[in-house]
């Protein structure tokens, strides 16, 4: 397939060559997650052209990041998984994600949430050392998705859904992420209406301390308008 490549000895410049084209690392992000068919690839990455899904995934492949594996019957589907090789890139997708949340600012107009993202955005940004001692199952609505979040002792458990056994259900948008790095309190977020909680109202606040961002830098820009386009 006609790649570009940097031409650089390099590690840095060949992990670029292998994960930079675009959309390969959300293709990455979703699979940490879990195997998946194309259909579900696709439906998590709405603004994908299903030839650009096939050519990165493709690509992958061949370069030994992603493998296809055909569920056994009843099912007989074929998905797509991460090889070992592919799985180390999880600390990489993690901290790359927390460090874009530093300046995120506000959602673009017709930008979209997704299991998948939200699921990531959970595990990257756990302080398992916080969270020491702690019991809680908390599930979570961030606009249209539904996650279940339970932590025991350290310990993150994430799944798509919601449970019959939460302590608390929280209920938020985009203002999630300004409590994650702490430019607005939980206490402020519910009074304020952008996060409601029910159940166990002490769960906030645990979700406002066990999952952090660090805060922007100073003088970096976090509008919408500010940041890099198409």
């Amino acid at each position: 397939m006609g790649q570009r490549r940097y031409g650089q000895y390099c590690g840095l410049a060949h992990a670029v060559d292998l994960v930079g084209e675009r959309w390969a690392l959300l293709i990455v992000r979703d699979l940490l997650v879990g195997p998946k068919r194309f259909t579900d690839l696709r439906r998590g990455l709405v603004r994908i052209p299903t030839n650009i899904l096939s050519a990165r995934l493709k690509q992958l492949e061949a370069d030994g990041l992603v493998r296809r594996r055909v569920l056994p019957r009843p099912a007989s589907a074929v998905v797509y998984e991460l090889t070992e090789y592919g799985r180390d890139l999880e600390d990489i997708v993690f901290a790359l994600g927390r460090w874009g949340a530093r300046t995120l600012g506000e959602p673009r107009e017709n930008d979209v949430v997704t299991t998948d993202s939200v699921i990531t955005a959970l595990r990257a940004t756990f302080r398992p050392e916080r969270a020491r001692g702690i019991d809680r199952v908390v599930e979570l609505h961030v606009a249209d998705v539904v996650v279940t979040a339970g932590i025991s002792d350290g310990v993150l458990t994430v799944s798509e859904g919601g449970t019959d056994h939460a302590d608390a259900v929280v209920k938020t948008g985009p203002a999630l992420r300004a409590v994650l790095a702490g430019e607005l309190t939980p206490e402020d977020a519910a009074t304020s209406g952008v996060l409601a909680v029910s159940g166990d109202e002490s769960a906030v606040n645990v979700f406002g301390s066990v999952f952090a961002i660090d805060p922007a830098p100073q003088g970096a820009p976090t509008s919408p308008e500010s940041q890099h386009g198409q």
